[in-house]
């Protein structure tokens, strides 16, 4: 596996492999890899195995600028050395591990804003993420120039803001939307989990059991508010748990919607301590 710190080492990396004629999937992450991140990393290796080989580049970047001023970008977790044994041992072919004045120069002045999708749900608790998110991810693609990325599905809002970014800017990339990975008791798999204390961690899968209970009332039948109270309740009777917001949104676009005629995805975004974990399922009725 190579390992690229800069930018011009990796755009020297990913032309010889565009002049050989093999395609390129990128997994963009901020570290602290788990089995979530892997599974990423195995359907990009799927998806350039199906177009008859190609080579796989994960970044490892904690991006500043998708974080607040208060925030805990100090306390996110760093793993630099597992990070790159677990990459290597998924068969990824290169790790890009850019430096924060490498990507973002002295006296830059551009950013990328996804205006509708940026500003609500979990742009509204964490102002500018999404803008940081955009802008680095646009980077990301300028640098490698893949030919298609994977991204969980943890992150909804995300992937669809990711994939309303590709469409607009007509960014030539294929977008791989990769379901959640999941702990043996519900838990979506986070590297925000490893900040939990032990109690947090042991009350957190509440959100999976609430999102449970929702996906099942919306396949009987249950009217919005129905459903939303349900999800308040029982997220309400884990005393460890303090709601952020949990929102039933349009699968396809998140708008907001009134009844439940079509798939709607729904969004919890809730603290534990002083960690905001958030959770996502799509649900048909």
């Amino acid at each position: 596996m190579q390992i690229c710190r800069s930018t011009q080492e990796m755009r020297d990396c990913t032309r010889d492999w565009r002049l050989g004629g093999q395609p390129i999937a990128l997994v963009p992450t901020m570290g602290a890899l788990h089995s979530g991140h892997l599974t990423l990393v195995a359907r990009a290796r799927q998806w350039v195995d199906a177009q008859g080989g190609g080579r796989v580049v994960t970044s490892i970047f904690v991006n500043p600028t998708q974080f607040g001023p208060s925030e805990d970008l100090d306390k996110y977790p760093r793993n630099e050395a597992g990070d790159l044994a677990l990459l290597r041992r998924a068969g990824c072919d290169a790790a890009f591990l850019p430096t924060v004045p490498d990507i973002y120069r002295p006296g830059a002045q551009t950013h990328v804003e996804v205006d509708q999708l940026g500003r609500m749900l979990m742009g509204r608790l964490r102002p500018g993420h999404f803008r940081g998110v955009a802008t680095v991810v646009t980077k990301l693609f300028n640098i490698v120039q893949p030919d298609a990325a994977a991204f969980g599905e943890k992150d909804y809002q995300q992937l669809t803001l990711i994939r309303q970014m590709v469409a607009d800017l007509d960014i030539p990339v294929e977008i791989l939307p990769v379901p959640t990975v999941r702990e043996a008791d519900g838990l979506a798999l986070s590297s925000r989990n490893q900040r939990l204390t032990p109690e947090d961690r042991a009350a957190a899968p509440v959100l999976a059991r609430a999102l449970d209970e929702a996906q099942a009332q919306v396949a009987a039948g249950a009217s919005l508010a129905s459903v939303r109270s349900r999800l308040r309740r029982t997220i309400a009777a884990e005393p460890r748990a303090r709601i952020g917001s949990i929102d039933i949104r349009d699968a396809l676009d998140l708008s907001r919607v009134s009844t439940i005629a079509r798939p709607v995805v729904i969004l919890l975004a809730v603290r534990f301590g002083d960690v905001l974990l958030i959770d996502q399922r799509v649900a048909q009725p």
